[in-house]
């Protein structure tokens, strides 16, 4: 009688590397797993919530009770999707404002962009919104106080010690904020003939303007180039034929 070759050798070996001959459902079927892993659990019934709940309800010739629904039906379907959980709209105010070294308060920085671009101004503060408050002096070079996004901002070595100088409490971002013209009924003929009025500064501005101006060319003239950063100041930055600003040292 011939020998059994494969006696003392498992039946599940590899085929290929990582190949096994019979896989886990085959195993499980050949070694009667199921015989004692199967476990029967008792069912429990589900608890069946009423749709109607009996309530009673008040005044006469109404019945004193009524059947009422314990969910709602949804009659009404938003068209919009609400706003997700942790969303708000005063996410901006507790951004924290960073400041460009370069922008210290006292620093002498030229605008990029807007009405006064390519003005020098002195960085008085940063506000809180992040935004910078400027000043000319509005009498060296015509740019009053502003708000300007340091973006827009290109910083020069040149810096005035502004110790001196109290910018008024009351000038914050409310300060800058342009009040809306009341609307008017539009009548015949006034179409072509209304005119959008000009904005014009309050008294309160220009007093305003006029006391940080004054501390600001005091705080000039006590540096030791007083008469240089007037004449700096005065003058408008702009790039010539061959000029590359990248290759400048402001």
């Amino acid at each position: 009688m011939a020998k059994n070759k494969n006696v003392g050798k498992p039946r599940n070996y590899t085929l290929v590397s990582g190949v096994y001959r019979f896989g886990k459902s085959a195993t499980y079927r050949k070694k009667a797993i199921y015989k004692f892993t199967k476990k029967v659990n008792a069912k429990t019934a589900p608890v069946v919530k009423p749709l109607f709940v009996e309530k009673k309800v008040g005044g006469a010739k109404n019945g004193d009770t009524r059947m009422v629904r314990v969910t709602k039906l949804a009659n009404d379907y938003p068209t919009q999707n609400p706003a997700p959980k942790g969303t708000s709209k005063n996410f901006f105010s507790a951004h924290a404002r960073k400041l460009r070294a370069s922008l210290a308060p006292g620093a002498v920085a030229i605008v990029l962009a807007g009405v006064h671009k390519g003005k020098r101004v002195i960085v008085l503060k940063q506000l809180a919104t992040g935004l910078l408050l400027v000043t000319g002096p509005h009498k060296l070079n015509g740019c009053p106080m502003r708000r300007v996004n340091q973006r827009y901002l290109l910083a020069t070595s040149a810096k005035i010690d502004l110790a001196g100088v109290t910018v008024p409490e009351n000038v914050n971002d409310k300060y800058f904020a342009r009040v809306k013209a009341e609307k008017v009924a539009k009548k015949e003929g006034d179409i072509f003939d209304a005119k959008k009025e000009a904005y014009k500064p309050s008294e309160e501005r220009k007093k305003d303007q006029v006391t940080v101006d004054t501390q600001v060319l005091e705080a000039i003239k006590k540096n030791a180039d007083g008469k240089v950063l007037k004449q700096y100041l005065r003058a408008s930055f702009a790039l010539s034929k061959g000029q590359f600003p990248h290759q400048m040292a402001f």
